[in-house]
């Protein structure tokens, strides 16, 4: 539908308004005792010009909006309103640029989903190749060592468990589960959980965590972040022999959970940017099995939580990475349900 057929439809109403109203001031005259046509006739011809004059200046002012109506858009820009002449426009142009802000936004943030989970994915293609040929070399030799194989094991699990954690952070709402949780004994489950890194690596793990410390949080995905501490922690103490401690402190904002190595530590150009997807930094050079996407994670379930993460390095001495339960309370333990980690080792 063209413009002019458009502008007709819109105004077909006031029209018909017009001539009936030129009609009732006619009949007033009429009933009135007025009986000079002459005057009649030239009162609803000025009416129609009037009435063809505003038209006529309102189908101007309208012209660059039904122009955008008319035409067929290749591109989102192209349905704006370029240059809106009446009020009406400018408020019709300025929502719809409100609009289309959102839904650039929104795009912007679904192609970053996207690329980073095709990122993801390519490099954890390419390192899960490293032990599966392991475990074919393994396999072929008549004695196979359990160790070895086992800990090739492990890599493919930890890799498998990231692309599953990794998946589930894009609907994270929908698998969150806030529960009254003893800070001991998940920290405990989660050392458990990677004794062998510990023993493969010579690095001793102490927990110095009250047994009396409760905080509200999701035990599912705080043993995805605690493990993640933990194994970093691990990975970057090359030398045997050294510690990594959980320490729990009840502080006057909350309770601190703190996870400290005796590691290589993290340069300081590096240490703001170690949250960030896919940032690898100096550390990450020199393992060659860094995905960037660990504390990335562990940054986005943090705040999607509620708790604040903080991150201290100094080169050569170790790492502190530390998380705030502002909801955290030291409470008398008395082992009641509600306050155990509930479906703690569920598999993500």
């Amino acid at each position: 539908m063209n413009k002019y057929k458009l502008f007709l439809r819109e105004n077909v109403p006031f029209v018909v308004f017009q001539i009936g109203l030129l009609l009732f001031i006619v009949l007033l005259f009429w009933l009135d005792g007025a009986r000079d046509w002459s005057t009649a006739v030239y009162a609803i011809l000025m009416g129609i010009m009037l009435t063809m004059g505003y038209l006529l200046v309102k189908f101007i002012g309208r012209r660059s909006f039904y122009e955008v109506l008319e035409r067929e858009p290749g591109r989102m820009e192209e349905a704006l309103i370029g240059r809106p002449q009446t009020l009406e426009h400018r408020m019709t142009a300025n929502y719809m640029r409100k609009l289309y802000r959102l839904y650039h936004s929104d795009v912007q943030k679904l192609d970053a989903a996207q690329h980073r989970q095709l990122h993801f994915i390519n490099q954890w293609v390419h390192q899960m190749k490293t032990p599966i040929s392991v475990l074919g070399l393994l396999l072929q030799e008549e004695e196979i060592d359990r160790k070895s194989f086992h800990e090739e094991l492990d890599r493919l699990q930890d890799g498998l468990n990231a692309v599953l954690v990794n998946a589930r952070l894009e609907t994270f709402e929908d698998d969150m589960r806030i529960e009254r949780v003893v800070l001991q004994e998940l920290v405990r489950q989660v050392v458990t959980e990677h004794k062998r890194l510990f023993i493969t690596n010579g690095v001793f793990p102490e927990i110095h965590v009250d047994e009396n410390f409760v905080v509200a949080t999701d035990p599912k995905w705080m043993k995805v972040i605690v493990g993640q501490f933990i194994t970093n922690a691990v990975k970057y103490t090359f030398e045997k022999g050294k510690k990594v401690v959980a320490i729990a402190e009840n502080t006057a904002e909350g309770i601190v959970l703190t996870v400290r190595d005796e590691g290589i530590g993290i340069p300081d150009t590096d240490v703001k940017r170690v949250t960030r997807a896919f940032f690898t930094g100096e550390n990450g050079r020199k393992t060659g099995e860094s995905t960037g996407m660990g504390l990335y994670i562990a940054s986005e379930v943090c705040g999607r939580l509620g708790h604040e993460l903080t991150i201290e390095s100094e080169v050569g001495e170790g790492t502190a990475v530390s998380v705030l339960f502002s909801n955290g309370e030291a409470v008398e333990n008395d082992g009641a349900k509600d306050r155990r980690v509930i479906g703690s080792d569920e598999n993500l």
